[in-house]
């Protein structure tokens, strides 16, 4: 039996595999259990559930716990073998429970005095044993998990609203609502700042971090994405343009190279990031029209001189000239500088965009509810959405994630001319022979990257 690659993409959609219907509020946060059929949901009615999908194929849940306050609460979860750790959010404080191996009894373990307002964000670095958060106090703190003690404080000019954390560097990546990324290396009892990303004309409102290409995502209310080349070392900065409303939720499939994000009219967007993308220009600025040099209508002096009436000034996407309307008439879409939807452009860069630079980097889904909060489970392919309409959605996605092997596969790892033999399928592994037609070699990593995707 032979697979042969196909240079043209098919439509596939993700596999919607259950829903939770029984919250009485909005979900807040909910999260996966890896290597189980199950999810832990916290709700806007203070109520901590564990659901385990039963014999009927429905969700029940198995632990309901109200927590205390007036503050709804947020979730972290993580789990260590042996034992099940999570970090429960409550109005000041951070609580963190264990929980038992059949999900049955969840047992307090640590309870941290962590802000002064309302906390927004946790985190916990299991290689540290830290536990960051950030709070409406402006405050961002982390502490041991070990003994509950706080070891550092940093302040931030706003509320934080997103928060990763690399382990090698011990750089912490710091969103806010003034729609700044601050990156900070911490220390053991004290922290220093390395310098700020400001690209966001709205509030951050997720991140993502990618420790092998050392790639930071951050998404906005401004409906962009943005792709902050940390690890080239050159200050590169990648505008991924693809929703039209605020971006609610960023996750990395680090296999396929593949960003995740949804927003909160309920789109969600896999982006291609294993292509070679362009940075945006800067806009230019100009008195005339940099095309016809016709006057923009601040510019009196050109206009009188000239006996005309000055126009609108308007800005191609693809080179950033000033130009008028009557230059910039048409409209183009450039995937590979982010652009997936149609934006402006001045006649001469229309003319030198090919039908190949319009090839879309990236699918389109409708999950078909209002977005809150989104949870992706890279060892089982699921993706996790909960809605404004109460409602958690788990969809399988390894086939829409699989797609871009169907896509423009990289120069560097082989061409659209290549098949694959599936020669012997035991226990649902599968040992296959790579046949190349143009006889040019693939790499035991590249070998690897495949076996991955084509595995269930």
């Amino acid at each position: 039996m032979a697979a042969e690659i196909q240079p043209k993409p098919q439509t596939r959609t993700p596999v919607l595999l259950n829903k939770i219907e029984a919250s009485q509020d909005v979900v807040n946060t909910a999260v996966i259990i890896p290597k189980e059929d199950g999810v832990i949901s916290v709700s806007e009615d203070r109520t901590i559930r564990i659901w385990l999908k039963r014999d009927s194929g429905q969700y029940w849940p198995s632990i309901y716990h109200t927590m205390p306050g007036e503050s709804s609460p947020l979730m972290s979860y993580w789990a260590i073998p042996r034992r099940q750790e999570w970090k429960c959010l409550v109005s000041l404080i951070v609580l963190e429970f264990i929980l038992s191996e059949d999900y049955n009894k969840m047992t307090p373990a640590q309870t941290y005095q962590a802000h002064q307002g309302r906390v927004t964000v946790v985190l916990f670095v299991l290689e540290m044993e830290w536990v960051l958060s950030t709070g409406q106090d402006k405050n961002f703190t982390w502490h041991c998990s070990e003994s509950g003690t706080q070891l550092g404080l940093y302040r931030t000019t706003a509320w934080v609203s997103g928060l990763q954390f690399d382990v090698e560097t011990r750089h912490a990546f710091v969103g806010d609502y003034s729609g700044q990324v601050t990156i900070l290396k911490l220390e053991l009892d004290s922290c220093s700042l390395v310098t700020t990303f400001k690209g966001h004309t709205g509030n951050v409102t997720a991140l993502c971090w990618d420790p092998v290409q050392r790639v930071l995502f951050s998404g906005s209310a401004d409906h962009s994405i943005i792709m902050w080349d940390i690890g080239g070392g050159k200050g590169t900065a990648i505008e991924l343009q693809g929703h039209n409303e605020k971006v609610q939720g960023l996750c990395y499939a680090p296999h396929t190279r593949q960003l995740i994000s949804c927003s909160s009219d309920g789109g969600i967007v896999i982006w291609n990031m294993d292509v070679t993308r362009q940075e945006t220009p800067e806009w230019l600025d100009s008195d005339s029209c940099q095309k016809c040099e016709q006057p923009f209508f601040w510019n009196f002096k050109q206009m009188w001189d000239s006996k005309k009436i000055g126009l609108r000034q308007h800005h191609c996407r693809k080179c950033g000239q000033a130009v008028c309307g009557k230059c910039s008439a048409k409209r183009s879409t450039i995937p590979l500088m982010g652009f997936e939807f149609e934006v402006r452009v001045c006649d001469s860069c229309h003319e030198s965009i090919t039908d190949e630079d319009r090839a879309p980097t990236a699918t389109f889904h409708d999950s078909k509810h209002s977005i809150v909060y989104m949870h992706y489970e890279p060892t089982m392919g699921w993706l996790l959405t909960s809605g404004a309409d109460k409602v958690v959605k788990v969809r399988q996605t390894r086939c829409l994630l699989r797609q871009r092997l169907d896509r423009q596969p990289n120069s560097d790892l082989f061409s659209t001319n290549w098949s694959f033999d599936q020669s012997q399928i035991f226990s649902h592994q599968i040992f296959f022979r790579v046949e190349l037609i143009e006889g040019r070699p693939i790499s035991e990593k590249n070998i690897s990257w495949i076996c991955s995707l084509i595995q269930e």
